[in-house]
């Protein structure tokens, strides 16, 4: 769900406390079609058709798709080598670095074993966040509300838009501009590093040899370029999801479900509720139309990492129990990813940003958004320093890119939310259930702040308080039972950032 990366007040507050339903036609804004998905013929007449309610035995329908643009390739035959900065990796996080560094004139080059390549995984923002990034027209599909299910008898309608980010648009429009820019694509997989004094060098699998002033590593989780010095105790957010075609689904058009954490769908299996029971998993849903839906299976946040059968065979049990006869599986993806845990060290001679940069969420996996915006910060401290007549490099380069990123304010506040993270890592279903009854109840400002990593740490010490206060009995007991060690490891922590 909430790789959602991550809306505007376009509709009144929901009245504080309490639980609401709106009925009303969507604005113009979010008339938005169905994404340009063309389900095959045999598929259309139900050749792949999945035994009711089970769909693990469908091959996905789609392809890996390259885009078909124009890149300015480096040329191996150029001399020097050499570059202002160089991005590994053309993900959102690098392709938008990119975009922002190299319009202040600075030299770049973005390394990849497949640049062209579409972006795998679907992710979901909040409208206003992309709004106010310019970035609104990247989105294929809104939605004018979002609801979340805490049980059978209770729903929140969360007054926010959402909306899925059109992969194919968001990475044009970013290639359009790198492209306007002047910045060089490579097509290969780096294989080593080395930093000097005022210079990096990487080695590419051809053989080729680049330098620049700075490497940036935006090359995901999987790498081993950026460095850490304490543990890497992170907590682990794992999700299955298709967009399937499917005979019918039960959920409004006009509305995303965020979050659907009843467990009725198990009462006929006793093992997946009895593990439910203690480490919960909810349903994410994006329904396009009454046929196309994008479904999610999620471990909100889980360590060690829930198995990734368990979370397929919950989301079969939860699809029979919806009556939801999947036809056709177009897209299937599997979602892993590292929550909270330590910062890289910083500095380091490698700079970083997206995830590996520390930025997802500790609580929500919410990443794309989020990196979009700071993209911006990072880029402003690397041209002042590559940009300015003095050509401010080696440590005092790494230092300000580094703490541009994270400065104290930015560190503290995440020490917070990483305190979120493992407070939900001791909650059972129950437990979650109550949680999320009295967040959604808070302010919009305070639960929307949280939810996009924007508030201050006063306002996340007034988002707590709150919290307690409008919390049920039940919920303040989990609280005061379960939050003292997360809660004594967040004080020293930062009481060690900002020694």
């Amino acid at each position: 769900m909430l790789r959602m990366a991550t809306c505007l007040g376009l509709f009144p507050p929901a009245p504080a406390g309490k639980t609401f339903q709106l009925n009303h036609r969507s604005p113009s804004l979010f008339s938005s079609p169905k994404p340009h998905i063309t389900p095959s013929r045999k598929s259309r007449y139900g050749i792949q058709s999945s035994k009711f309610g089970s769909f693990l035995d469908l091959k996905p329908e789609s392809k890996p798709e390259l885009l078909d643009f124009d890149l300015s390739w480096f040329d191996p035959a150029d001399r020097p080598r050499c570059f202002d900065v160089i991005i590994i990796g053309t993900g959102p996080a690098g392709l938008r670095l990119a975009e922002q560094v190299s319009g202040y004139g600075i030299k770049v080059c973005c390394v990849d074993p497949s640049p062209l390549s579409m972006w795998p995984n679907n992710y979901g923002v909040w409208v206003d966040e992309f709004e106010s990034l310019g970035f609104v027209d990247c989105l294929d599909k809104t939605w004018p509300m979002a609801c979340v299910h805490i049980d059978d008898d209770r729903t929140k309608y969360l007054d926010r838009p959402y909306g899925r980010v059109g992969r194919k648009e968001l990475k044009t429009k970013l290639l359009e501009n790198c492209a306007s820019n002047g910045v060089r694509f490579h097509k290969a997989k780096v294989l080593n590093m080395e930093h000097k004094e005022f210079e990096s060098s990487i080695v590419c699998d051809d053989g080729i040899e680049l330098k620049a002033s700075l490497v940036v590593d935006a090359s995901g989780f999987a790498n081993t370029f950026t460095e850490y010095d304490k543990p890497r105790n992170h907590g682990y957010q794992i999700a299955h999801g298709i967009l399937a075609e499917v005979d019918c689904h039960p959920f409004d058009l006009d509305k995303m479900v965020l979050m659907d954490w009843r467990d009725s769908h198990m009462g006929n299996e006793p093992y997946l509720r009895a593990n439910n029971s203690k480490i919960p998993t909810f349903l994410y849903v994006m329904p396009f139309d009454s046929n196309l839906v994008f479904l999610e299976e999620t471990s909100l946040v889980s360590r060690p990492m829930l198995s990734y059968m368990e979370v397929k065979n919950r989301m079969v049990a939860r699809l029979r129990h919806l009556g939801i006869r999947v036809k056709n599986v177009i897209e299937n993806e599997k979602c892993v990813i590292p929550m909270g845990g330590p910062l890289p060290k910083i500095p380091q001679s490698v700079m970083a940003i997206g995830g590996i940069s520390g930025v997802v969420h500790p609580s929500t996996g919410y990443t794309v958004a989020r990196t979009m915006a700071l993209a911006p910060i990072v880029a402003d401290a690397i041209v002042g320093c590559l940009g300015s007549t003095r050509m401010i490099r080696g440590r005092p380069l790494h230092h300000r890119v580094w703490n541009g990123l994270w400065p104290l304010e930015r560190r503290c506040t995440r020490e917070f939310y990483s305190f979120g993270m493992e407070t939900l890592l001791k909650l059972d279903l129950n437990g979650t259930r109550r949680f999320f009854d009295a967040f959604f109840d808070l302010d919009p400002y305070y639960w929307q702040g949280f939810l996009s990593s924007r508030l201050s740490l006063r306002e996340l010490l007034f988002l707590s308080l709150s919290l307690f206060r409008n919390a049920s009995n039940p919920s303040r007991f989990d609280i005061v039972t379960k939050c003292p060690v997360p809660l004594v490891k967040m004080m020293g922590n930062l009481a060690l950032e900002t020694i």
